[in-house]
Order: C-alpha cells, then structure tokens, then sequence
C-alpha cells in the first residue's frame, strides 16, 4: 500500500478516535496567535469569511464535509499535496489543530451560486449529460454537496473548478483516489468548461 495512503488512513483514525475537540494553543509558525478564531480568520481571508471566497482560484470551503478538510489540511501539512503558500500555512499545525480548523469551517454556510453572467442553458444541458455519463453523483451524491472524503462541489467558484479540473486533467494534481484523474481522462477541455460553468450555478 502507497505510504501516503497509510499516512492518511491514520490521520482519518485518530480524527474518528478522538474525543471531544479541544482548541489546541497555537505553536510557533501557525496562521495566527490568539485564539482559534483569530488563527482561522487568517485562512478565511482568503477563502471566505461566510463560507465564500471571493479570492481569484482560492475555493469557497463553507460547507464542505469535516473529513475532507481535514484530509486536505493533512495532505498540505505532510507535503503530498503541493501549494506554496497553504503548505507554508499547515507546516506546524498540530493533528489537534488540524481537527479543530476542520470542525470549525465544516460549520460555515455553503456558498451561494453564481447569477452573473446567467446560467447558458446549452452549456447546463451538456453538463448535466456529462455528471451522468461521468457518474459524478456516485461519489459527490446527487445534490453534489459530497461526502466523508468527497467534496461539495456545488457553488464552487467557476475559476477554481476550471483550474482543478484541468490540474487532474493533466496529471499535476494526482489525489489520493484514481476516481478522479480515471474520469478527467476522458473529457476535454471543453467538456471541462462546461462543468465549471454548470456547477458554479449549482445551488
């Protein structure tokens, strides 16, 4: 088994073993000092205050499945997931830290869709094909807000989900399921536009 599966199946462990989260004082290096509050909002500069991002590619993280953000935060921390500056951001959080951010922003409210400019009915209709044939629901569930490790991808900014997709398209982003890059390698690029375009609009 790949050593970054058995590294994250004991992240996963110890989240779903541990007891009640307690906030965890912030350790040299991390996002902010202060309390848990003051060091999330430095993430939420970015990402979103209420949930939504207003950040060119930044993703909005409001409503997105506890497990996944943790996942993902663990994925920085470790390096098996690339980003400058969110690996910067994760270096010295504590697996108590990482559980009490993810816990915390799982809370915040989902983003609303995009209304400007409206929904191309043409590009709705041929996304709506592609979710079925590429079976999207199966994982990211019908109403595509996710699951356990699966994110919501409904409302997800237009810009993010162009730039992710087109990362697993070409191998930069590899993931940690083959889910992914198995379905991006039958799709092309426009294909690609259109669901960005299609689940930005996505309530």
């Amino acid at each position: 088994m790949p050593k970054f599966i058995v590294r994250l199946a004991f992240a996963l462990a110890a989240c779903s073993l541990a007891g009640p989260l307690q906030a965890a004082g912030p350790a040299a290096g991390t996002p902010a000092a202060g309390t848990v509050e003051d060091r999330i909002s430095v993430c939420l500069t970015c990402h979103g205050v209420k949930g939504q991002s207003e950040t060119p590619d930044t993703p909005s993280l409001g409503g997105q499945p506890e497990n996944y953000l943790l996942t993902q935060m663990f994925t920085f921390r470790e390096k098996l997931r690339t980003s400058e500056l969110m690996n910067e951001m994760a270096k010295t959080l504590s697996d108590d830290d990482l559980r009490t951010f993810s816990g915390i922003i799982a809370k915040l409210p989902p983003p609303q869709p995009v209304t400007t400019p409206p929904a191309d009915t043409a590009r709705m209709e041929r996304a709506k094909t592609l979710l079925a044939s590429a079976r999207c629901t199966t994982c990211h569930q019908a109403n595509l807000a996710g699951q356990d490790q699966i994110p919501r991808i409904s409302a997800q900014r237009e810009d993010y989900l162009l730039k992710s997709l087109r990362a697993y398209k070409s191998g930069e982003r590899t993931g940690y399921d083959p889910a992914m890059i198995e379905v991006m390698r039958t799709l092309t690029d426009e294909n690609i536009v259109d669901l960005a375009h299609s689940l930005s609009r996505t309530p």
